[in-house]
C-alpha cells in the first residue's frame, strides 16, 4: 500500500523531480499510510522570512500524549576532570546520529534534483545549515536502512524541519512550489507521508542547537554547512 502511494507521488510531480531510478535498490519499506491529514494554511503572499537567530529553538511540537510515546535518548556522566580522590563529572548526551546517517546525507546531496533545490534556494530560506543538519537528525531517527532513503525523504525531512523551526508558511510553500509547481493535488498525500516520516521516528521532531552543531562537526568542511543566512545581505533577501 505504502509503495503504492509514493510511486503515485513520485508520477504526479513535475518531471524529473520526485521520480529516481530504483531499478538497484529495494523498494521502500515503513509505517502504515493509515494517516490524519494536516490542513495546509497559506501564508500571505509578501510573507517574508527573517534569518534565523544565533539562539535557535523550535516553534512547534507534536502533543504531549504522542510526544510521551517517544523514547528519549540517555544522557551518561563523563568523566571531566581527576585530582587525587576528587573527581568532576560532566553530563553529557548521547547523540543517535551514526556515521552512516552522514553518509546518507552525503550521498544525497549528489542528487541533481537535490543540487538544483538547494542551487534555487539563493536565499536560504527553506535550507540554510541549521535546517539541513535537522535533516540528518531526522534521518537518524526514522529507524530505515541507508539504502532506503530517497529523494523524497529528504524533502519530507526539510519540510518537517521548517515546520518546526519557522514562523510563517513560506519556506513550505517554497518546497511545494519547486516539487508540484502549481498542482495541489498531491499535497494530502505528501502530509500523508510526512505523517508517516514523523511516526517513524517516534514523533521526535525536536532538534536543538548542540545537535545541529555537533552534526556539523562531524564533516565541517562539508559545503552545505557554509549556507548561513547571516551572510546573506539584506538587499537580496525577497
Amino acid at each position: 500500500m505504502k509503495q503504492k502511494h509514493l510511486r503515485e507521488l513520485m508520477a504526479s510531480c513535475r518531471p524529473d523531480i520526485l521520480c529516481e531510478d530504483h531499478s538497484s535498490q529495494p523498494s521502500y519499506s515503513g509505517c502504515s499510510l493509515e494517516a490524519k491529514l494536516d490542513k495546509e494554511t497559506p501564508g500571505p503572499s509578501d510573507s517574508r522570512l527573517s534569518p534565523q537567530s544565533p539562539g535557535r529553538k523550535g516553534k512547534k511540537a507534536w502533543s504531549a500524549e504522542e510526544e510521551g510515546t517517544a523514547p528519549e535518548a540517555a544522557d551518561v556522566w563523563v568523566v571531566e576532570t581527576l585530582c587525587g580522590l576528587k573527581m568532576k563529572l560532566k553530563r553529557r548526551r548521547v547523540s543517535s546520529v551514526l556515521p552512516e546517517h552522514h553518509e546518507v546525507f552525503r550521498r544525497l546531496l549528489e542528487d541533481p534534483v537535490i543540487k538544483k533545490f538547494l542551487a534555487w534556494d539563493k536565499n536560504l530560506k527553506v535550507s540554510d545549515k541549521y535546517l539541513l543538519a535537522m535533516v540528518i537528525a531526522y534521518f537518524s531517527r526514522a529507524g530505515l536502512f541507508s539504502w532506503q532513503y530517497q529523494r523524497i525523504h529528504f524533502f519530507l525531512a526539510l519540510y518537517l524541519a521548517s515546520d518546526m523551526e519557522e514562523d510563517n508558511q513560506a519556506p513550505k510553500q517554497a518546497i511545494f512550489s519547486f516539487l508540484f509547481g502549481k498542482n495541489r493535488s498531491k499535497r494530502p498525500l505528501f502530509h500523508k507521508l510526512r505523517f508517516q516520516f514523523v511516526r517513524s521516528m517516534g514523533w521526535k521532531t525536536r532538534v536543538s542547537q548542540e545537535e545541529c552543531e555537533e552534526i556539523q562537526a562531524f564533516h565541517p568542511e562539508l559545503w552545505v554547512w557554509a549556507r548561513d543566512r547571516a551572510f546573506i545581505p539584506k538587499t537580496t533577501e525577497a
